[in-house]
């Protein structure tokens, strides 16, 4: 027997929310419902849903304030629900994360296709065994990929020349510890480089340009010394 797949509701119009989860019951779909942000998010890690209806006017938390806890820490495909339809909010709820944005009041079968649609697109991480070889180090929002040169920052590739990568791959390997210009010199440049460390500190600028610092972690200059990747570990 298949698994159902699970979708929280949030909303704290009970009538909608019980009508919605109506729908996706009948779609085969296993629900939940809340009314409220805090119990969103605890839903979160005792449900596990497989995708969240998240209406945006709630009391206490709100629907943006979910949006933004969650998608510090997942993926969780998020289809915002609002009365509000006014092009600056939906643009406003898909830059904070949101996979999809639906306009109160809303078409039942519509809803029902686009949660299948957003469920489509979504395809979560499958555990493998790690790769001795492969040089990757995540953060939340960031991704570093020194096999294969890339980098991702909230989801998006972001384009950086091979320096500027094995710079930043480097530091966020050893987070908090601390590197001199001279050290970080030898490392990404090599013994053999002939310059001086005002260079480490172009790159360092140039970084910065591209990643913005996070909550989480940030690229961080110690007076006199050099830098550090500052990670809460």
């Amino acid at each position: 027997m298949a698994v159902k797949q699970k979708i929280l509701i949030v909303d704290d119009d009970s009538n909608i929310a019980e009508l919605i989860s109506l729908y996706l019951t009948k779609e085969c779909f296993e629900t939940l419902i809340v009314g409220d942000g805090e119990s969103a998010l605890t839903a979160m890690e005792s449900f596990r849903p497989n995708l969240m209806l998240l209406d945006l006017m709630l009391p206490g938390i709100d629907g943006y304030q979910v949006c933004r806890e969650i998608r510090a820490k997942s993926a969780l495909p998020i289809i915002m629900l609002s009365a509000k339809g006014e092009i600056f909010d939906k643009v406003l709820g898909l830059e904070m994360g949101a996979d999809d944005y639906m306009e109160k009041p809303f078409d039942s079968k519509e809803l029902v296709a686009r949660v299948k649609a957003v469920l489509r697109r979504y395809k979560p991480a499958v555990q493998t065994a790690p790769d001795p070889d492969l040089k990757c180090v995540e953060y939340p929002d960031l991704v570093v990929n020194q096999t294969n040169y890339s980098v991702l920052y909230k989801g998006k590739p972001v384009e950086m020349p091979p320096k500027e990568l094995e710079l930043l791959y480097f530091l966020a390997s050893s987070p908090n510890h601390v590197f001199t210009r001279e050290q970080l010199l030898d490392q990404i440049w090599g013994y053999e480089y002939i310059g001086d460390t005002r260079t480490v500190d172009v790159h360092i600028k140039r970084l910065r340009e591209k990643i913005n610092d996070h909550e989480s972690w940030k690229l961080a200059t110690i007076w006199g010394i050099g830098y550090k990747f500052e990670a809460k570990i």
